[in-house]
């Protein structure tokens, strides 16, 4: 046996060091979560990326390579339909209203019930339900409530609220209300999305800020009461520095989840009266054209989109936040 074989043998029966087998610990542990998220969420935006700039229908998608007839034929089709800035607008409006009033409406939940009181956990567990209910069941039961014909709400408006006749908030893109003597027309079908979109995702704020209001401590807002803050001053500036960065937090994950809803507008409108969401297109794109390329790229668009929102998100406001926090 040579000096090298030796050596060779002598490596190979080496044991391994406790920063090696650290490493080889923690690839075995990553390795099965990459294997998913390559998978589940990494071939998939690629699959659509390719698509995006390909020529591709329904009917041809089985026989299709990943490298078919390439073109930007699909990005006229989504910049040049009819529509397109509208629906974007419309996307726009409806993510900020529905992110500002589910932030807003879990915040006063938490600071209704972060003092002990009588039957404060069941309370606490019944907020809860609009977001752990089925989508399907809540939008159905607005759906009923909010009907002209048989709904709840129209009941109670003819008869309490002195209604001239029901009105169809589901269906009517422009309502006429008159303030002051001047005439204003509201989005009805889109403030009605809007606002079941706030009833039914203020418990995901609430849970967050419930937790850090608990989590502040009670000396603070004792020794302002002391030196006489009133309510909205021991808020201003103490509850709410403390809350800031938690609020900068659901702003963000709600602006992207709301941003690409489909299923609470579909459900609820289809994506008419004024409601036609950037999502909705989406589907038509898939459903009513059966073109798998134009849909692709109107969803590549859809998340270049929220990309750049979110940068300039981050650029002027997200170190400010930190700052005033």
């Amino acid at each position: 046996m040579t000096r090298a074989d030796s050596g060779a043998e002598r490596r190979r029966g080496r044991p391994l060091t406790a920063r090696a087998r650290e490493n080889r610990a923690g690839l075995a542990f990553v390795t099965p979560t990459f294997l998913v998220v390559l998978v589940v969420v990494v071939l998939p935006i690629l699959w659509t990326v390719l698509l995006a700039f390909q020529n591709a229908r329904l009917v041809d998608i089985q026989g299709m390579g990943l490298f078919g007839n390439w073109t930007l034929d699909n990005f006229d089709s989504v910049f040049g339909s009819p529509g397109f800035w509208t629906s974007l607008l419309t996307t726009l409006g409806y993510t900020v209203g529905a992110t500002a009033g589910s932030i807003l409406l879990g915040l006063v939940a938490a600071l209704a019930l972060r003092r002990p009181f009588r039957g404060r956990g069941p309370l606490r567990a019944a907020m809860l339900l609009p977001y752990v209910a089925p989508v399907v069941a809540v939008a159905f039961v607005w759906e009923i409530a909010l009907s002209p014909q048989f709904g709840i709400v129209n009941e109670w408006g003819t008869k309490l609220l002195g209604w001239d006749q029901p009105i169809a908030f589901l269906s009517t893109r422009a309502y006429e209300v008159s303030v002051l003597g001047m005439e204003f027309e509201l989005p009805l079908a889109l403030l009605t999305v809007i606002a079941f979109e706030t009833w039914r995702y203020f418990p995901f704020a609430f849970l967050f800020l419930l937790a850090r209001l608990q989590a502040v401590p009670d000396g603070l807002e004792e020794a302002a009461t002391v030196d006489g803050a009133t309510i909205t001053q021991r808020f201003r500036h103490i509850l709410l520095p403390q809350l800031m960065p938690v609020i900068a937090l659901l702003s963000v994950l709600r602006f992207i989840m709301t941003f690409n809803k489909f299923d609470d507008v579909y459900l609820l409108t289809g994506g008419g009266s004024g409601t036609d969401v950037v999502a909705v297109r989406v589907y038509e794109f898939l459903t009513a054209r059966y073109d798998v390329g134009a849909a692709a790229a109107q969803a590549l668009v859809l998340a270049l989109i929220l990309m750049v929102l979110l940068g300039l998100y981050f650029t002027f406001f997200a170190k400010k936040v930190q700052e005033e926090a």
